[in-house]
């Protein structure tokens, strides 16, 4: 007795099944005919006839699969889509697009869309077979006439496209040297204290690099033994800013995410840079001379500065309340230059995003309409206790005015001194120096009505500062 055998299924591809309607259309031959011919059963040919017009489209949009046999859809259709969309844009502006650049794409086109979702390798070889990406020589027009070789220099770099219109908002960046008198108190300010700080974000507030300072001559004595890695912020020991190293780093760590991003320069630092070698994933992006409009937005600038100086305010203040008859500016002369990296690291990080967003369309380096809700005055940090508003404003605005002529507290340790005051460095932290500060910081925590929201934090920190001691 013979066992009845179950048909396999026969799953037709793209294109076999545009030859079944190629049949259907040019003869006479019947489903039936076709789906023996085909070896399908006639159900199959049916529905294949019910979804002409999207099997045609399919095939006429050059972008499926023509191999492929079953069409799942994706659960992030629209994800999908616009990536796609994307896609076909880079090609036009023959942008080399790699596989960290199309995660990372769709990460973001995830995040503007609200969808909590993670691009995965996976994920993006089926989106790739999908839509027949990479599958097949790619069809890009051709100039009609062969690119001129650029100029030497720093031009070769700054070829089109150079419009902001050519750059998505999260990619286009701007920047600003910021001078800023780390130590200055309300009415005292001495010119040597002055330092350079580089601040730089993109358009829409979502990204901010790692803060640059520099303008002291040579390495502060509060820096030794402390690692750079540790640093809340990059210190560069010689005056002015690093910009072929910091242009550097920064075009290779957009190349890491595979990005392709905009810089906006003054056109000032656009001549300091003249002689450069060319960025591959930083394009530059220069200012007109005679043009008003800054490279970062200036009430983005004004907020960072007014953070700085309600902490450096906060802390002088507690200072002052430990030693009794200390002035403001006996207490403003302890401030090392390592306190100030840290104040500026967190005063960069307390601009809000929305300010920069809000900002930036102001000045028209960003497409859109100021939101509703970009109220400025919230978004600051408030008037310290003692100064009125105006004070508190020409406080931040500080390095407008003439500074003072007065001797620089700081030491700074020259190689010819370095033997000479290597005694009078203070001794390095031990791990049981950092438990028992532990242990004191909580016990003044304890005594002081600390919210638990603070002490949540307060374990953070102890639970790294114990990891560290056991390393």
């Amino acid at each position: 007795m013979e066992l009845s055998s179950k048909k396999k299924l026969h799953a037709l591809s793209l294109a076999e099944k545009i030859q079944v309607l190629e049949l259907l259309d040019e003869s006479k031959m019947s489903q039936s005919e076709v789906a023996r011919r085909f070896q399908v059963s006639q159900p199959q040919i049916s529905r294949i006839c019910k979804n002409k017009e999207k099997l045609l489209a399919d095939w006429c949009s050059g972008t499926a699969n023509r191999e492929r046999k079953r069409k799942r859809e994706s659960k992030y259709s629209g994800i999908d889509e616009a990536l796609l969309c994307w896609y076909h844009i880079a090609q036009a502006k023959a942008w080399d697009v790699t596989g960290p650049m199309l995660l990372h794409k769709a990460k973001e086109l995830a995040d503007i869309m609200g969808q909590d979702f993670v691009p995965s390798i996976g994920w993006l070889v089926r989106w790739k077979r999908r839509n027949n990406v990479g599958f097949g020589a790619r069809h890009v027009l051709a100039p009609p006439f062969p690119p001129e070789p650029p100029p030497p220099g720093l031009t070769s770099q700054a070829q089109p496209p150079l419009s902001l219109k050519d750059f998505s908002p999260e990619d286009v960046f701007g920047c600003a040297k910021v001078p800023l008198l780390y130590r200055a108190v309300p009415g005292r300010a001495v010119a040597c204290d002055q330092v350079q700080v580089l601040l730089c974000a993109n358009s829409r507030g979502t990204e901010k690099r790692r803060v640059l300072v520099g303008g002291l001559r040579s390495a502060p004595r509060c820096f030794f033994g402390v690692s750079s890695e540790a640093l809340p912020a990059s210190y560069y020991p010689d005056p002015g800013i690093p910009w072929s190293e910091w242009l550097a780093q920064f075009d290779q760590d957009m190349g890491q995410q595979g990005r392709q991003v905009a810089l906006l320069l003054a056109d000032q630092v656009m001549e300091e840079l003249e002689g450069l070698p060319g960025f591959h994933h930083v394009r530059l992006l220069p200012l007109s001379a005679s043009s008003t409009t800054p490279s970062l937005p200036g009430s983005v600038v004004w907020a960072f500065k007014a953070h700085y100086r309600h902490r450096l305010l906060g802390k002088l203040t507690a200072v002052q309340s430990e030693r009794d008859g200390t002035s403001l500016a006996e207490a403003g002369a302890g401030i090392t230059v390592l306190d100030a990296l840290h104040m500026v690291a967190a005063a960069w990080a307390k601009v809000p995003p929305q300010l920069i967003l809000s900002s930036f369309i102001q000045e028209g380096l960003a497409p859109g309409k100021t939101p509703p809700s970009s109220d400025k005055d919230s978004e600051m940090p408030p008037v310290p206790s003692g100064l009125s508003q105006e004070e508190f404003s020409r406080f931040v605005d500080l390095e407008g005015e003439e500074p003072g002529l007065g001797v620089c507290k700081e030491e700074m340790g020259t190689d010819n001194e370095e033997g000479s005051k290597m005694d009078s460095f203070e001794p390095l932290p031990t791990k049981a120096d950092a438990l028992r500060a532990l242990g004191t910081l909580r016990r003044w925590f304890e005594c002081n009505g600390t919210s638990p929201e603070l002490f949540e934090k307060f374990y953070d920190c102890e639970a790294e500062v114990e990891r560290l001691c056991c390393l």
